[in-house]
């Protein structure tokens, strides 16, 4: 029983990982990609590109808190 939990955990610090992960390459490389192809400003691409790396951080922050100060 011991082990799932721990499975469990790795698991859900990986995803969380993974997600952090794919928004950092989406702000950094798609997105001013398509902002570029869509004929978007460079302060609204700036502002998304934020968007996006604060979002990665909170993901990958999630996978390094305990469970208890997740809820708060």
């Amino acid at each position: 029983m011991a082990t799932q939990s721990v499975n469990s955990k790795q698991h859900n610090n990986n995803s969380a990982l993974l997600i952090g992960a794919g928004l950092a390459v989406a702000s950094m490389i798609i997105l001013p990609a398509f902002a570029m192809r869509l004929g978007l400003g460079a302060s609204l691409t700036g502002a998304l590109r934020i968007a996006l790396m604060k979002a990665s951080s909170k993901a990958v922050q999630s996978a390094r808190l305990p469970d208890d100060k997740l809820n708060c």
